[in-house]
């Protein structure tokens, strides 16, 4: 049976975390993203036709919401569980009567709120520059929170692989950034050359910046329910994988 009280614990304790920190966690990210907005939505963006009847500069939203959200939620789960490792008190953790089910749910949950937190002030940030519309908030909203819900956990998991401060950043800088680039952030796939355009969905990142296009403006690169199905499999994936690891205690003891 879960303990809720343990999971509202940790919920909070990550939050409080993640507000102790607004400067770097909300207010960086912002101002990043409204950089891109002048130069790619305001700069560029008027020189651009319109892609699949959608005006550039609302076109890159989508991307721009992604590429801050998978890079602040991989990093901040990951920080949050490497630190307790690094300074001994993950001990705590684990010698209270915490199950699996309360600690994901606690970490998972307080990277939602944050993941919302974010999307909405990056949604009224790029309301200053461009104006757009969603197609299909319910949906948007729900697979904002199961990209965070899944890169969570996959932060989640680097936290506890990372042994030092260089391997924490290894992953997100050298893989996760420049596969999001390169994932339609900024373009449409079907704007690829031959055979650019069939390499290109080798990234899993094209499903999960063409399944937030598709809630914001019902079109997309890909089908909308691959784009969920590999989401969720990534999700479940991440799952079993801390599952394990908390069951065999591999790198949590020493």
């Amino acid at each position: 049976m879960i303990s809720w009280r343990s999971t509202w614990s940790i919920y909070t304790r990550e939050l409080m975390r993640f507000l102790r920190t607004a400067f770097q966690s909300v207010l960086a990210p912002v101002l990043t993203t409204a950089l891109y907005f002048i130069v790619f939505g305001a700069a560029i963006g008027g020189r651009m036709p319109d892609l699949g009847g959608v005006d550039y500069g609302a076109f890159i939203i989508p991307g721009l919401l992604m590429l801050t959200l998978l890079g602040e939620t991989t990093s901040n789960s990951s920080f949050g569980i490497y630190m307790p490792r690094f300074t001994g008190t993950i001990y705590e953790l684990l010698s209270a009567p915490v199950g699996v089910s309360e600690t994901l749910i606690g970490f998972v949950g307080a990277a939602m709120t944050k993941s919302l937190i974010l999307a909405a002030i990056i949604l009224v940030t790029a309301r200053l520059f461009v104006d757009y519309s969603i197609a299909h908030p319910l949906l948007a909203m729900v697979y904002i929170m199961l990209v965070a819900a899944a890169f969570s956990l996959f932060g989640f998991i680097l936290g506890i692989w990372a042994d030092n401060f260089e391997k924490l950043g290894i992953i997100p800088m050298l893989f996760l950034t420049p596969l999001t680039f390169l994932g339609g952030t900024f373009y449409s796939i079907d704007m690829l050359p031959k055979p650019w355009d069939t390499i290109a969905l080798a990234n899993p990142i094209v499903y999960l910046v063409s399944g937030l296009r598709w809630t914001f403006y019902g079109s997309s690169d890909v089908n909308i329910w691959v784009s969920f199905g590999i989401t969720l499999g990534f999700l479940a994936a991440c799952t079993t994988v801390i599952a394990y690891i908390f069951k065999t205690g591999w790198r949590l003891r020493a």
